[in-house]
């Protein structure tokens, strides 16, 4: 090959790649501490405050189940004696079934407090994602990260979005101008 085709073939690959370089280097993005937002949008307080008051009713009962059992299998244990085998083994039989439905309904409450934490968040979620969109598209963002999720390691606290959402978030609910803002917030 000719130095003239090689010079050719470079000039081809160099005009090529530098638009592509360009529009890398004005790629602008952004990341969000999505747990941080859904503790202070004044929403996500109201959700965690709701669910932990049904979370609490049910522990309440759950542990007022197992209070009577302990007391169950006590008493069980102090008449062991004075009965029968036969009985005995019938009144085993029959706290085995009690503690396995106690531990049946533990786990299906586990699964509930799941269910309702997602019925609870999923509408806050999708308001903080229109909020983050709106932004996005107002600073001309590309990508917007997850904080925590998105396997981020660094960066700069200047693309840091958090603030910035949990004050649009709050302010398009309905909330006062003048509602205290999120901590550390920059003032723009």
């Amino acid at each position: 090959m000719s130095l003239r085709s090689k010079l050719s073939v470079l000039a081809l690959t160099l005009s090529l790649a530098v638009p592509t370089l360009a529009a890398a280097q004005e790629l602008k993005v952004g990341y969000v501490d999505y747990q941080r937002v859904m503790s202070e949008v004044a929403d996500g307080k109201a959700a965690k405050n709701r669910l932990q008051k049904w979370v609490e009713g049910r522990e309440k009962e759950i542990a007022q189940e197992q209070q009577n059992l302990l007391k169950e299998k006590e008493t069980l244990e102090k008449q062991a004696s004075a009965m029968s085998e036969e009985v005995r083994a019938q009144k085993a039989a029959d706290f085995q079934k009690k503690y396995l439905e106690l531990m049946q309904k533990f786990e299906k409450s586990r699964a509930e407090i799941a269910e309702r934490e997602r019925k609870e968040m999923e509408p806050i979620i999708g308001k903080i994602d229109e909020v983050i969109a709106n932004i996005a598209r107002r600073d001309n963002l590309g990508m917007v990260f997850e904080k925590r999720d998105s396997g981020l390691v660094f960066a700069m606290s200047q693309y840091d979005l958090t603030n910035e959402v949990i004050r649009n978030y709050n302010s398009a609910s309905g909330k006062p101008k003048d509602a205290p803002v999120a901590k550390d917030a920059p003032k723009k």
